[in-house]
């Protein structure tokens, strides 16, 4: 059986697709490395709604993805900046994830980690950018999740130096009921967080990052580091206080960073776990005896894939991960909220389907060929 992928010039090219998945099963908890993926939420296909419209969720579909990442032994990151909100879900709809994706964790004894930000404001004083981030931090206790504090769009127009920034976190972490992880999410994701930490020139910027930290280290279980520079963010591993983990957000380089080296290591929080979800917890619980080699070989080869899904426009990477998930039979349909299946070209798609592909990713691959067989007669190739 072969199919007809189409390249960037829109010459058609012969692919061989795999017979048999990747032989991954479920496994013990993680004992090296704590790893969270940054899920997707899918979306209702049959709800009359436009871009502009609240979002609407396929609920029962969304919680059953993360009954699959917890099965693995993945903690699951919720209502995050980029794999959720920001680009379709509003607060309103972040809530309501929150609330049921925590009972369900509950039910079932998964761990979960949620966003808090403000994007229920869209500017403001630093008096009412607090505001709004109590608001969602009360929500994430209550729902007894751990909270997780992102960079907000509103704090980056407002700040007028460093000094803002120092003010507002020491204040939530100040009030935070149990150790937080804090986000400090790039540009690259995100053009309005641009000069985020007071600063456009990164050093300085790591440098107030660093300072939130030490006034509270007893308050920060974490740090997730989304700049996709890995050296950049080994300097940060380096220089946390002793009991501080790193998160690594880096989805261009995280084998070797979750490796780690002679003076430590990164766990993971990132959104190239939402597809990677069954190899990332094979690799890991190989990397729980030890064999690092083992667990570089069996991630090394992913990245091409995430650095795929997560080119330049780098916000628009939940697109080819919705579509996998699609493929990979983890949901009927491939309709995203705020219409975001439009964001990526047929050429991304065909690219994406090849390397998760190679990879094994899919459970059934005949089910895949033939969901992109329909994708690719939608978009008019016939043969």
């Amino acid at each position: 059986m072969t199919i007809q992928l189409p390249g960037a010039g829109g010459a058609l090219r012969t692919y061989e697709p795999r017979t048999e998945p990747l032989a991954v099963t479920p496994g013990t908890p993680f004992t090296s490395r704590t790893v969270f993926s940054a899920a997707h939420v899918v979306a209702d296909p049959f709800a009359d709604v436009s871009p502009d419209s609240a979002a609407a969720v396929d609920w029962d579909a969304t919680l059953a993805f993360r009954r699959h990442l917890w099965s693995h032994g993945l903690g699951v990151a919720e209502a995050m900046d980029t794999a959720q909100r920001g680009m379709g879900l509003d607060w309103a709809g972040a809530a309501e994830l929150i609330r049921r994706s925590a009972a369900e964790a509950k039910a079932v004894g998964g761990r979960i980690a949620c966003g808090v930000g403000t994007d229920q404001i869209t500017g403001g004083t630093l008096a009412e950018i607090r505001a709004a981030y109590e608001e969602q931090l009360a929500l994430v206790e209550e729902s007894g999740a751990q909270a997780i504090l992102m960079a907000s769009r509103a704090l980056a127009a407002a700040a007028t130096g460093p000094e803002d920034y120092l003010d507002v976190y020491g204040h939530l972490l100040r009030q935070a009921a149990e150790p937080v992880v804090l986000h400090w999410l790039g540009p690259m994701f995100d053009p309005a967080l641009a000069g985020y930490w007071g600063s456009a020139d990164l050093d300085a910027a790591t440098d107030t990052f660093l300072e939130v930290i030490a006034a509270h280290p007893d308050k920060v279980d974490g740090v997730k580091v989304s700049l996709l520079e890995a050296q950049r963010e080994i300097d940060i591993r380096r220089r946390l206080p002793q009991g501080v983990r790193c998160y690594t957000g880096d989805d261009f380089n995280y084998p070797e960073l979750i490796a780690g080296d002679e003076q430590g290591f990164s766990h993971a929080l990132l959104g190239i776990f939402d597809p990677l979800g069954p190899l990332a917890a094979q690799a890991v619980r190989i990397l729980d005896t030890g064999d690092t080699a083992g667990f570089r070989a069996l991630l090394d080869p992913t990245v091409e894939l995430s650095r795929h899904l997560f080119q330049t426009p780098t916000r628009f990477y939940k697109t080819g991960v919705v579509f996998l998930a699609w493929l990979a039979g983890h949901q009927a349909h491939f309709t995203m909220v705020g219409g975001l299946q439009s964001a990526r070209s047929l050429p991304h798609f065909a690219r994406a389907y090849e390397l998760a592909d190679g990879l094994g990713l899919f459970p059934d691959p005949k089910l895949a060929e033939d969901r992109m067989k329909a994708l690719l007669a939608l978009y008019g190739v016939t043969r």
